[in-house]
C-alpha cells in the first residue's frame, strides 16, 4: 500500500495536567469519532483514562501532563493515554458495587476489545482497541 493512501488515521493531543483537561480531551476524541457507533464507547473511555493520570500519577502535578493517540483503521480504534510516570502500573481490579474507587480500568475492559498497558515508573501508555465490526459481548478469547 502506498504510503499516502493508507486508511489508518492517527491524531494526537497533549493536555496540561488540569482535572478540565478530562472534558477537553472527551470533546476532542468525540469530534474526531463524530458518525462512529462507538464514539460513546470511546469518549468514556479516554475520560476514565485521562483521569486515572491525572490522579494516580505526575500528570496531574504542577507542570504535568497527559498525552493521547487515536488511530483509526477500517477495523480497529484504539486509544491510547500516556503519563508522566511517577505512579504504580495501572492495573485492572474487580471492585464490589459498593466501592467508591478501583473500577475505572474494569469499566475500560469491559468496554474496550483489548486493553494493553506499556512502561515502567518513567510513564505507562494504557491502550484500548475497540473492534469495529465486533458484536457487544464478542470479546476474542
Amino acid at each position: 500500500m502506498h504510503e499516502y493512501t493508507s486508511r489508518v488515521r492517527v491524531w494526537g493531543l497533549t493536555c496540561p495536567g488540569f482535572p478540565e483537561e478530562v472534558s477537553r480531551a472527551r470533546r476532542w476524541t468525540r469530534d474526531l469519532l463524530r458518525g462512529s457507533p462507538l464514539v460513546d464507547d470511546a469518549a468514556l473511555i479516554v475520560s476514565e483514562l485521562s483521569t486515572n493520570a491525572l490522579l494516580h500519577t505526575s500528570s496531574g502535578e504542577e507542570h504535568g501532563s497527559f498525552h493521547l493517540a487515536l488511530a483509526v483503521a477500517p477495523q480497529v480504534i484504539a486509544l491510547s493515554v500516556t503519563d508522566d510516570g511517577g505512579g504504580g502500573a495501572p492495573k485492572v481490579e474487580y471492585q464490589d458495587q459498593d466501592a467508591e474507587h478501583g473500577r475505572g480500568l474494569g469499566m475500560v475492559s469491559a468496554l474496550a476489545h483489548r486493553v494493553v498497558v506499556q512502561g515502567a515508573g518513567g510513564g505507562y501508555t494504557v491502550t484500548a482497541e475497540l473492534f469495529v465490526n465486533a458484536q457487544r459481548g464478542g470479546h476474542p478469547c
